[in-house]
């Protein structure tokens, strides 16, 4: 039953046009979902093209989620003060010229500070976007439906970008890769600036500087070290540096929060950390976090099985990997109805054992049958409906239990929570199946199948050969285990979400 209440001529207004309004949004949204991953088919002809050397590679690889997870809380505590349509307009200029920087580059250089660019107006955008849907859509059934297609275009676009960046690089070069991003852009300005209503909460308080910084430095240190202990193993000592500096700094930035909140320093807090004391909101994060380090590993993984084991170009890894994301889309947008007609907890914690059985199928394919791609697709497509069902699920939950005041702070969590779950998978199970790799595979192999396949194309010949059909059984041993520790932490996250969210909570309903 939808709520009655008497709108003024300008909520009439935006009443009239909410729909319009999520297309713009998540049509913005999709930009920057695929630009997380669109370098990823891009890079090697970039590589070729500019010859940046190995520390300025990693930098052009990493400058984008750096900045853009470094940011985020900073972002949607900006854009509640001084007004989130205003916050996404400027995103998407930096984003704009950020993107005709990375065009224009001749140099490495260049293209690192032009994706640093772009990760601070993605950090712009993502926050806005689900804090104005949060404003827009009043009634609770439609915001559901709202926070619902959101997901899906979150979801969807990490798993696109491949396959849309595959096959404009193989027609257009690496440059098409960011020049994609312009006229969307601008568009999103142009439309924006009529369509979009503006909003902010109400704010008494000097602005935290001080917290800025710490969580800035805290995410960027977490983050950096996540990715460190990716691409050099949990030996790197660089990389549990940075992860020890990033929790002490982030400890040091909730300590100073809950001291904001309790008042009488005259500085307003970045973000009201007291959120995660609700058990739905904080189970909410969780899940996204679990599932999207399961999401995360398996686009890594399966990625190079498919162009290494298979042979498949850049562009054909990521067709084959569309069930996953097909599939993420139809059931997001289906979640709602459940949601409206189950409990939250037995919805998402099915969503995740939907998902654990997907991640599972791979290993068990491999044990009892062959792993040829049917079965693959399949547990992609299983994959894909239960991290949408569980996602939605939790990201539905987080911002309704979340009051208006707060929602630039539970907008930049739930990004954050996606953002930091991908990195996590590569840097935690991508880490274990390389560890499991290097105990198959013989020396000659490499530290990787990507090392192996070079070293083979150096060889050539049949001991070529021999070198990389060796390195692809290594590869599949070790992947579909990786995977399957996966399939044990979004159970975890079942566990968590059947046990700890409370039966009362229901987002889609009126009276909530």
């Amino acid at each position: 039953m939808t709520r009655t209440t008497t709108r003024t001529p300008e909520e009439q207004r935006v009443h009239a046009r909410r729909w319009g309004i999520l297309a713009i949004l998540c049509g913005s949204l999709l930009l920057v979902a695929m630009d997380t991953t669109v370098l990823n088919v891009a890079f090697p002809s970039l590589v070729s093209d500019l010859q940046p050397n190995s520390v300025e590679q990693l930098w052009i690889i990493d400058a984008y989620a750096l900045a853009l997870s470094g940011l985020l809380v900073t972002a949607g505590a900006l854009g509640d003060r001084l007004g989130r349509k205003r916050l996404l307009v400027a995103g998407f200029v930096i984003f704009a010229v950020a993107s005709v920087a990375a065009v224009l580059a001749t140099a490495a250089w260049h293209v690192i500070a032009a994706r640093a660019l772009l990760g601070v107006g993605g950090a712009a955008i993502m926050p806005s976007t689900l804090s104005i849907l949060r404003h827009v859509f009043t009634d609770p059934k439609e915001r559901a439906f709202a926070y619902a297609v959101w997901t899906a275009v979150i979801g969807g676009g990490m798993a696109l970008g491949p396959v849309v960046g595959g096959l404009l690089v193989e027609h257009h070069g690496w440059h098409s890769a960011f020049l994609l991003n312009v006229p969307v852009a601008v568009v999103a300005v142009g439309v924006g600036l009529w369509l979009l209503p503006e909003s902010r909460a109400p704010h008494t308080g000097r602005w935290d500087w001080l917290g800025v910084g710490l969580s800035f430095v805290g995410m960027v240190a977490l983050v950096g070290g996540i990715k460190q202990l990716g691409k050099s193993g949990v030996g790197s000592p660089l990389g549990w540096l940075l992860l020890a500096l990033g929790a002490a700094v982030l400890v040091l930035f909730v300590r100073r929060q809950l001291r904001l909140a309790r008042g009488g320093t005259g500085v307003r807090p970045l973000l009201a950390v007291r959120l995660f004391a609700d058990r739905a909101f904080a189970v909410a994060v969780v899940s996204i976090l679990l599932a999207m380090i399961a999401l995360g590993a398996v686009m890594y993984l399966m990625t190079q099985w498919f162009q290494y084991a298979n042979g498949y170009s850049p562009f054909e890894a990521g067709v084959r990997l569309l069930p996953m994301p097909i599939a993420l889309i139809v059931s997001s947008v289906v979640t709602p109805r459940l949601m409206h007609s189950y409990q939250v907890r037995q919805v998402m914690a099915w969503g995740l054992v939907l998902t654990s059985l997907g991640l599972a199928a791979p290993w068990l394919l491999q044990q009892g049958w062959s792993l040829t791609y049917p079965g693959v697709a399949v547990a992609l497509a299983a994959m894909g409906l239960g991290v949408g069902v569980a996602t939605t699920t939790a990201s539905v939950t987080l911002m309704a239990v979340t009051p208006q005041e707060h929602v630039g702070g539970a907008a930049a969590i739930d990004e954050t929570s996606y953002e930091l779950g991908a990195a996590l998978g590569v840097a935690a199970l991508g880490s274990l199946a390389a560890a499991l790799y290097r105990s198959e595979a013989g020396p000659a192999a490499g530290d990787s199948i990507g090392e192996a396949a070079h070293a083979a194309d150096v060889l050539g010949g049949e001991a070529g050969q021999q070198l990389l059909v060796g390195a692809t059984h290594a590869f599949t041993q070790a992947m579909t285990p990786a995977i399957l520790a996966g399939a044990l932490l979004t159970l975890v996250a079942a566990a968590v979400a059947w046990r700890w969210v409370p039966r009362d909570v229901r987002p889609t309903d009126a009276t909530h």
